[in-house]
């Protein structure tokens, strides 16, 4: 497995930042409709419906029954546990706290990849991670203008932080057996199940959810679950996870220039310094972070 991203990766990667960037609005417009568990179950039976439609054309071949625990551990991780439990930590947790929460995500998926795939940083990839953090942590107080809240709510945040790294992890194994739409399509499957605990709340929300909110989250369903996931996966499938981690962190920073030219939001001197940091943290790791001797892992 190459250590270095090339193109065709880095576009799968660029593309999913994007798009994930673009979720946070449409779970604001969402949540004016629907309750955050609600959501969750429309945006990723809208997700399964699509990558089912899509596997019956392409005629997707079935799971091997050893690997469904397998698949459903990591859809339970990355799917089920991760947005419900962001979803429920964002009624209450200021955005800018949740923003520098979910940052923690590459520290988190780094560690475990050192420990579960034998994954090894250099210390300059250390230092870069450490770097794109501080980076975040910059952003986020400059758009918080200093001030940062936490509640009770921020645990769960931390829980959805520390799952996806934890889906990270699990996903790699899968990802030298399956191709990255087959898994993704499996661990959304899998992972959306859980969720249709909510159905009957979902039914009687859907009457009375205004039709903005219904779209956002079906767009949420399309764009930033299914593709994004199925691209990711891509990504996951060419790079140690360590490595691939460390481009979430460009995606405040991506945030900043689409919020600067679409809506004018001019970003305060403390967010541009902290993008900088962010961008040059990510560049450390990808360029001088792993070792050359690093196992390869499949």
């Amino acid at each position: 497995m190459s250590q270095r991203p090339d193109t065709g990766t880095l576009v799968a990667v660029g593309i999913t930042l994007l798009l994930w960037a673009s979720a946070f609005a449409g779970i604001k417009e969402g949540l004016a409709g629907y309750g955050p568990g609600e959501l969750a179950l429309l945006r990723f039976g809208t997700a399964s419906l699509v990558l089912a439609l899509y596997a019956v054309y392409k005629r997707m071949r079935l799971p091997r029954l050893a690997d469904i625990p397998h698949l459903a551990l990591a859809g339970a991780l990355g799917i089920t546990i991760y947005h419900v439990a962001l979803n429920f930590g964002e009624q209450t947790v200021t955005a800018g706290a949740a923003s520098l929460l979910i940052a923690s995500g590459p520290i988190f998926t780094a560690l475990m990849a050192t420990v579960f795939l034998g994954e090894r940083l250099t210390l300059w990839g250390w230092a870069g991670i450490v770097v794109a953090f501080s980076g975040v942590a910059l952003i986020t107080l400059g758009e918080a203008e200093g001030h940062l809240t936490f509640d009770p709510g921020a645990l769960l945040i931390l829980v959805s932080a520390v799952s996806t790294a934890a889906y990270f992890i699990v996903s790699k194994p899968l990802l030298g057996r399956y191709r990255p739409l087959e898994f993704t399509s499996y661990a959304i499957w899998l992972g959306t199940i859980p969720m249709l605990a909510f159905t009957p709340s979902l039914l009687r929300q859907a009457t009375a959810a205004p039709p903005s909110a219904t779209w956002a989250v079906i767009y949420l369903g399309v764009f930033p679950a299914a593709i994004a996931y199925v691209l990711w996966s891509h990504a996951l499938s060419k790079l140690p996870a360590s490595i691939v981690s460390s481009f979430l962190y460009v995606s405040p920073v991506l945030a900043i220039a689409i919020a600067w030219v679409w809506i004018a939001e001019v970003p305060t001197l403390l967010s541009l310094a902290g993008g900088v940091l962010a961008l040059a943290g990510v560049t450390l790791v990808n360029t001088l972070g792993v070792r050359q001797d690093e196992p390869k892992t499949q």
